[in-house]
């Protein structure tokens, strides 16, 4: 099992294709483990010449479970809906520098990172702290961190306040009805999501990590003064039908970022069906390839 020391905890890890191909990180978002980076679409993309790292952010999957105090989650949940300082075990700042930590383990100087949801948070936050690990940056369904953007309507919201699954039974039940919600109407896909939340409940099941990493979400704040000094190459996609982190909120990003790039993506919603991997593929490699010209 591959296991890397990153900034003082273990972060899980698997690597496709060549490592002397060009390295591309991807991030994953809340909740989620570093197995909802599809197998099939880190192979597409290793097809197309990259050498491609997933992995579990921390709280997660096989990653470290961070040892904290007990907090009120939901207390702490609307004050930062409010707009009130809240505090957190841990930050995005936090969690850029365990991916950075995961690039230094595997001798890694720069990589182009692709973050989705939180996981775009996170690459931005690489990009502002650590500008020099990030060839180039692909913030998909994400947000700059503001209050007045980017935020969830309220059946998506009350998706993020379910309790805990009691059994695997209920676990899948909910985990369908929470990407029904979150899919949007065009590609919910049943069977193919059970199937995703059967291997994601066998391999890891901690939701107390959720919360925690929730939390560091909303005490991370805003991003937008720091966003408009990042120099790295930045694509933005987003879908217009996105319930979780509205499109404002990828429109907000690609507007602070000098010279980003936005792709809004008509039918999608807050995920990646199979069905759009060629569009977000192609325009990932088209975004990086430019780099990689310039660079050769």
């Amino acid at each position: 099992m591959p296991i890397a020391p990153a900034n003082g905890i273990e972060i899980w890890y698997e690597t496709f294709g060549e490592p002397d191909d060009a390295p591309l990180l991807l991030v994953m978002g809340f909740t989620c483990q570093a197995i909802q980076w599809d197998v099939d679409f880190c192979n597409a993309l290793v097809d197309r010449g990259y050498f491609v790292i997933r992995y579990d952010n921390r709280d997660v999957g096989l990653s470290t479970k961070i040892d904290s105090p007990k907090f009120n989650f939901i207390e702490s949940f609307m004050r930062a809906l409010a707009g009130e300082d809240i505090e957190a075990p841990y930050l995005l700042t936090d969690m850029a520098a365990d991916a950075v930590g995961l690039l230094d383990h595997l001798g890694i100087e720069s990589a182009h990172v692709v973050g989705v949801s939180m996981g775009g948070m996170i690459g931005q936050t690489m990009a502002i702290e650590h500008p020099q690990r990030v060839r180039t940056l692909t913030s998909i369904m994400s947000t700059t961190g503001e209050l007045d953007v980017g935020q969830a309507n309220a059946e998506a919201a009350a998706t993020l306040l379910h309790p805990p699954a009691p059994d695997r039974d209920a676990y899948l039940e909910s985990y369908v009805d929470r990407w029904r919600v979150l899919c949007g109407p065009v590609y919910f896909d049943e069977d193919y999501l059970r199937k995703r939340g059967s291997a994601v409940y066998d391999r890891s099941y901690f939701p107390v990590g959720y919360g925690r990493q929730l939390l560091g979400i909303y005490a991370s704040g805003s991003r937008s003064d720091q966003l408009r000094d990042v120099t790295t190459p930045t694509l933005v996609i987003h879908g217009t039908l996105d319930p979780l982190i509205d499109i404002s909120g990828g429109r907000r990003t690609a507007e602070l970022i000098p010279g980003a790039e936005l792709i809004e993506v008509d039918d999608m919603g807050h995920d990646l069906p199979q069905q759009l991997w060629p569009q977000i593929v192609d325009a990932i490699v088209r975004h990086t390839s430019n780099v990689e010209r310039l660079a050769s």
